[in-house]
């Protein structure tokens, strides 16, 4: 299967039907929660525990949009729909967990692991406090699309303000303010971005 960029909705077909799984960050956040973390989540789906694989689909197509297709499922052998649907439902966990433009630079072997729940926090508070996202939109956002546009968005701050990336250590004071009255924490912010340039170090429950 062609690797698909996060950006993208993943097709999974069975029969005449077929659904798109998008990775927004809504899902991320209900599917890490689901089984107490995305360990657990994987090696149920791995099992096919109908459950689990309900919950995935739904969580990435909808409701509405896979009623039919769970329909046609229930009349047919279960082990059909595994082998149309476990490589999309894999790909489609695997494409919540954002990469960071910083990735491939060594990091410090100290660096905390970051817990996925406190990463998908994070990108909330990115997307609508930093950059004013409606919370609708931040929801249905990817976690790739809201790593991506924050790091533009902190390069754009440094280029205005002249600073080097190593020389810039958070916000401005007025920029501090704004955060403030758009009832947004900037020293967890700051902590936030130290976990985003962090992203490519062992997460807590990254087992993939």
């Amino acid at each position: 299967m062609k690797p698909q960029l996060a950006y993208d909705a993943i097709a999974m077909e069975y029969g005449d039907h077929s659904v798109f799984l998008r990775p927004s960050l809504r899902a991320a956040m209900r599917l890490e929660r689901l089984h107490g973390g995305f360990p657990e989540l994987l090696r149920r789906l791995e099992e096919f525990d109908t459950f689990t694989v309900w919950q995935v689909i739904t969580a990435g197509a909808g409701r509405a949009a896979t009623d039919t297709l769970f329909g046609y499922v229930a009349t047919q052998p279960l082990s059909g729909f595994f082998n149309a649907a476990i490589a999309a439902l894999l790909e489609f966990v695997t494409a919540l967990f954002p990469n960071s433009a910083d990735d491939g630079e060594t990091k410090p072997e100290n660096t905390d692991p970051l817990p996925w729940t406190d990463l998908f926090k994070h990108l909330y508070g990115y997307a609508t406090g930093w950059m004013g996202w409606p919370p609708e939109v931040a929801l249905n956002a990817t976690p790739q699309e809201i790593t991506d546009a924050f790091e533009a968005h902190m390069s754009k701050l440094m280029a205005i303000h002249g600073a080097s990336e190593n020389e810039h250590q958070g916000p401005t004071e007025e920029q501090r303010q704004e955060a403030v009255e758009n009832g947004f924490d900037p020293e967890f912010d700051r902590a936030g971005l130290a976990g985003l340039r962090a992203l490519s170090t062992i997460r807590e429950g990254q087992m993939i």
